[in-house]
């Protein structure tokens, strides 16, 4: 099966690998947000690419998840008695990948070439590409005033509530042909558990990308979402408070809310913790999927993704049913 995951920080650097570990080589494709990318100490720097890649090549750091396993701080330490700002910390490992990137850029390499070469040399069986190869950036609108996402997230450690979200160079950007023909070729979407707003917000902004997603489901490739928020909390990040000062539902049912509205979906996936909360989700228009969606090893990625993809299977058959019996089969079902 040929999957695309739409993917951002830790949650969906964990699905990615537990789709990864099920799915043979080749058959999955990442599409990252890129809207967090920075430069920093003249370096191109690419958080969520980054955090999905190591994730990925099995060298990320197990505790926080991102960043690379063993790392030292050599340079950081250094850089602090020279006097330079050092709150964005970057190990002496992570430095190599963002020295290669930042020089083949520079050469005149696109960021879809570069991020290729990167999995290539890391030896990653599947394709991770960004978004788009154009500058998108995060900006939030908070208490504080205007913030870049990397301003706000880790210098002021996401302190300042969040009440607005733009994405500064969205209008102007262009779908890449690698992003166009995954989505073309797919036989399932997966939406990871990233953060909806800022993680998955910024890939849907792509012009013509979330065209592409409706198109697929009108073809009947089936769109699963699993939920980074259970019991009204984000398991990582500040995507509850986020959407709490954003005048959203801090739930899974307001992640499914937001991406119903969108058309983003066929299938929601709910932790058995909110299993309470599957007749709102399928008065969305949405079928439901209740599972075990906290992943705390190889082991749960792994359960998970084949959750996620027998769903996709289980939806792919409900609208081929509903196509054979002129569209008046019941929907908005349940598998759980």
């Amino acid at each position: 099966m040929r999957v695309l995951c739409l993917a951002g920080g830790v949650g969906g650097a964990k699905l990615a690998d537990g789709l990864q570990q099920i799915l043979a080589p080749g058959e999955l494709t990442v599409v990252v947000n890129t809207g967090d990318d920075l430069e920093r100490h003249s370096l191109a720097i690419c958080p969520d690419h980054d955090t999905v890649l190591y994730t990925l090549a099995g060298i990320a750091d197990p505790t926080q998840g991102w960043g690379v396993a063993g790392e030292t701080w050599q340079v950081m330490g250094q850089l602090g008695r020279l006097g330079a700002q050092t709150w964005f910390r970057l190990g002496d490992r992570d430095l190599a990948t963002h020295l290669f990137r930042t020089e083949r850029l520079r050469g005149g390499a696109r960021p879809t070439e570069v991020a290729l070469e990167l999995a290539r040399s890391l030896d990653v069986p599947s394709r991770i590409l960004p978004m788009t190869d154009d500058a998108i950036r995060t900006r939030v609108r908070t208490t504080a005033g205007w913030l870049d996402f990397q301003d706000y997230f880790v210098r002021l450690h996401q302190e300042p509530d969040v009440l607005e979200v733009q994405f500064e160079g969205a209008e102007a950007a262009s779908l890449t042909p690698e992003v166009r023909d995954a989505i073309r070729s797919a036989e399932a979407i997966v939406v990871a558990p990233s953060n909806p707003v800022v993680s998955i917000g910024p890939i849907l902004a792509v012009p013509g990308l979330l065209a592409e997603i409706v198109a697929a489901r009108g073809r009947g490739v089936p769109a699963i979402g699993v939920s980074g928020i259970l019991g009204g909390k984000a398991l990582r990040g500040p995507a509850d408070r986020m959407m709490t000062s954003l005048g959203e539902e801090a739930s899974a049912l307001g992640v499914a809310r937001r991406y119903a509205a969108a058309g983003l979906l066929d299938v929601f996936v709910l932790d058995r913790q909110d299993e309470d909360l599957s007749a709102g989700v399928r008065a969305l228009g949405l079928e439901v999927v209740v599972t075990q969606t906290v992943m705390t090893d190889a082991g749960s990625r792994a359960a998970l993704a084949r959750d996620v993809l027998g769903a996709a299977a289980w939806a792919f058959a409900v609208a081929a049913e509903e196509r054979l019996e002129g569209g008046n089969a019941p929907g908005g079902g349940s598998l759980q």
